[in-house]
């Protein structure tokens, strides 16, 4: 992943979008008990001397929470290992991608995310998820591929889940983000042809850079 951040800078690309990955996916249900300290050494692995993200050029990483928590305090407390719990030293390379569909399955309100993080959103996927809890399901899909009527969530178009578009567009221009509105289209729920629908969803909630001042 570093040589594709030296290959972005070559091109005058600005931001490398992935995963970071983490020790600590596995732990996400706390049994068997492990000690807090594993779940620390977890999170300090994103300081600056922990190994992760220390680009040798000048080329942002916005990475993806979609495999580990992603509410507010858990985020806050990624933010400063990265800062080494102090806010002003968080490295700048450091950011997330913002991706509210899976931020909707856990829970979380994809506007208040943008609200909370504003300076750390770098990449942004226009993606939808529904929740389909119906007393029987569970919300971590008990091992069931995606598209398996018996998950208790999974992926749709843009459009015919459950985020609400309209309203991340105002919050991420108030956020005075301009970075690039990326179409994920990933769903089990119609034809590869309602991916175009997705631009015309894109086109409602008027999903565009604003001019700043706007």
């Amino acid at each position: 992943m570093k040589n594709a951040a030296r290959a972005a800078q070559q091109f005058g690309v600005s931001v490398v979008n992935g995963f970071t990955g983490s020790s600590i996916w596995h732990l996400l249900y706390s049994f068997p008990p492990v000690p807090d300290s594993m779940i620390d050494s977890g999170y300090k692995q994103f300081r600056p001397s922990g190994g992760i993200r220390s680009w040798t050029c000048s080329v942002n990483a916005a990475s993806v929470c979609a495999r580990s928590p992603s509410d507010g305090d858990r985020v806050r407390h990624l933010l400063d290992e990265a800062g080494q719990s102090k806010r002003s030293a968080i490295r700048e390379e450091f950011g997330f991608n913002f991706d509210p569909s899976h931020l909707l399955w856990q829970g979380v309100d994809p506007v208040e995310f943008i609200r909370e993080f504003p300076d750390r959103i770098y990449h942004c996927h226009i993606k939808d998820a529904i929740v389909t809890l119906n007393g029987r399901s569970g919300i971590l899909g008990s091992h069931l591929n995606f598209g398996d009527p018996r998950r208790g969530w999974d992926f749709r178009s843009p459009g015919r889940g459950g985020v609400n578009f309209e309203e991340i567009n105002p919050a991420l221009n108030q956020a005075k983000y301009e970075g690039p509105l990326s179409v994920e289209w990933k769903t089990s729920a119609g034809p590869r042809a309602m991916a175009r629908a997705s631009l015309r969803v894109c086109a409602k909630a008027r999903l565009r850079a604003e001019p700043r001042g706007i």
